[in-house]
């Protein structure tokens, strides 16, 4: 990560909406997530903001996470990025994708939802 990646991370202006954590032989990288530059003026030629970045953990931390993403079925998802004295963490967990009844019933809701509104707004 870039000094000026640290600086726009820790004035917050990270997005991790829609990324998710990947594997490459022995190494997990972010991959989706977006780092704004902390100067858009001054940003270096050819700055890509939605790089891949390598994350740091320990060899027996490494070794778990593989073995439970080799589950079918689940991904490494991050949860936040939060400032830890000098250093920048990433929380992320193992989940597990919606089968497809349960979208269908999320969108029944969402419909049920939005037409209750629509009624209560007319009136």
């Amino acid at each position: 990560m870039q000094g000026q990646e640290v600086k726009s991370i820790k004035s917050g202006r990270i997005q991790i909406a829609g990324s998710y954590v990947v594997t490459r032989g022995e190494e997990l990288f972010l991959r989706g997530a977006t780092i704004s530059p902390y100067q858009p003026a001054n940003a270096p030629a050819g700055y890509n903001p939605e790089r891949d970045r390598k994350l740091l953990l320990h060899k027996e931390e490494i070794r778990y996470i593989l073995g439970k993403s080799k589950e079918r079925g689940l991904t490494l998802v991050p949860l936040k990025v939060y400032n830890d004295k000098r250093n920048l963490k990433l929380e992320f967990g193992l989940a597990r994708g919606k089968k497809t009844r349960d979208k269908r019933e999320d969108i029944r809701k969402r419909e049920a939802k939005r037409e209750i509104e629509r009624a209560l707004k007319y009136e």
